[in-house]
């Protein structure tokens, strides 16, 4: 394919050295003895041949999307149907139109069940991924102003999404009423409903006990999670509907939640000594930042609560603004300090007030060598910004002796 600053082509006699057996090109290469197979869009075509693979098989597709969570949602959903199925499912961030159908053409005859991610970032990409991987089942998590940059509205954002409920005349869709954009989508085909509401198909309530940790309530069956991190209740909800709907059994999908350890950078608790940090650091947005900052108030114990916290991207005209906020909600929780990196935090630093620490910094060195001198025993530590900042090179330059 030819992008925006590289032309894969470049690389043909790279993809004949490690011994590939052909190539899709839009133009050849003569001088190569690799077979070249051309055609005029190598993206639309790998789409084609992903698409006539996924035919080959009859079992059941769940399609994954949402603003925030998806990742989260489709590793824990994988956890709990592995008890019961040979999971095919999305390797790492392989969920645009490129890594779908790269994703698809892993799928062999010994799945009974596939899971495939589905992002966008422009308008349209979701309807393209399902006419690709043809989902049976969908999930969208939620409906929040992430990726502005690309779709200007939440409007926006509810009509891609919803891309993949409409692509389920035939199949069902788990509808979250809890969040009221996913609600208000209109569905093609069967639903089963979700969600912290009484009316409906699987009703969930919270219960937090007196360590502290979160008990989900889920359709009269008690979970006790030992998880005190709500995002992570609120994924249960969504797979455990899910998991049973498709026949799990109801303790195998308790025993697999309770067992499941979230992958590093997506909220994963670590110890250092005697300080606890919460690794937040593969994204970030508006919605998933304030989770996050709850999370971190709801730790423990006597030792500060300190949040570290780099840019939001593809916020568009609202990143200001929405920065502001995440620092309204520092304050609001009265966190012990707050300490920002980059070029869009400084509205969040703005906000600070109550008394509270914090400062601004414009390099990961700085702020890596300022919190070694701050951070002390004891302490609970939360590190969050968009994958782009690498905020997990703060925790290692940190904690790394």
């Amino acid at each position: 394919m030819i992008g925006e600053r590289v032309d894969g082509h470049s690389f043909l006699g790279n993809v004949e050295n490690s011994g590939a057996s052909a190539a899709l090109v839009s133009q050849t290469n003569e001088s190569l003895g690799l077979q070249q197979i051309v055609c005029d869009n190598p993206l639309i075509m790998i789409g084609n041949i992903a698409n006539a693979w996924r035919k080959q098989f009859d079992i059941p597709v769940i399609g994954i999307t949402g603003s925030n969570g998806k990742t989260s949602t489709k590793d824990l959903l994988v956890h709990v149907l592995q008890s019961s199925y040979n999971v095919h499912a999305t390797q790492g961030n392989f969920n645009t139109t490129i890594g779908l159908p790269l994703t698809l053409l892993q799928m062999d005859n010994e799945h009974s069940i596939s899971i495939l991610e589905m992002g966008a970032s422009v308008p349209g990409e979701i309807d393209v991924l399902c006419r690709i991987a043809q989902p049976t089942h969908g999930v969208i998590t939620n409906i929040a102003p992430a990726h502005l940059e690309g779709f200007g509205s939440i409007e926006t954002i509810t009509q891609e999404k919803g891309a993949l409920f409409r692509s389920l005349e035939n199949g069902i869709s788990f509808v979250n009423l809890a969040d009221d954009k996913v609600a208000g989508i209109k569905i093609s085909g069967k639903k089963i409903t979700f969600g912290l509401t009484p009316e409906c198909d699987f009703p969930a309530d919270i219960h937090q006990e007196n360590n502290g940790s979160l008990t989900l309530i889920l359709d009269s069956h008690d979970i006790p999670t030992g998880s005190q991190n709500l995002s992570f209740i609120k994924n249960s909800i969504a797979v455990t509907a899910i998991a049973v709907t498709l026949g799990v059994e109801w303790n195998n999908v308790i025993e697999r939640i309770q067992s499941f350890t979230p992958t590093s950078g997506r909220c994963q608790v670590k110890q250092f000594d005697d300080i606890t940090v919460i690794d937040d650091t593969y994204n970030a947005n508006l919605i998933s930042s304030l989770a996050a900052l709850d999370y971190l108030k709801s730790f423990s114990g006597n030792g500060r609560r300190i949040f570290v916290f780099g840019d939001m991207f593809e916020l568009g005209p609202t990143s200001h603004e929405q920065h502001r906020k995440v620092g309204k909600k520092c304050t609001e929780l009265e966190l012990d300090g707050v300490f920002t990196l980059g070029q869009n935090t400084i509205y969040t630093d703005s906000m600070i007030n109550n008394g509270i620490d914090h400062k601004h910094f414009e390099s990961h060195d700085e702020l890596i060598h300022s919190l070694k001198e701050i951070v002390h025993s004891g302490d609970k530590i939360l590190f969050k910004g968009s994958r782009g900042m690498a905020m997990e090179k703060v925790i290692k330059g940190v904690f790394a002796d």
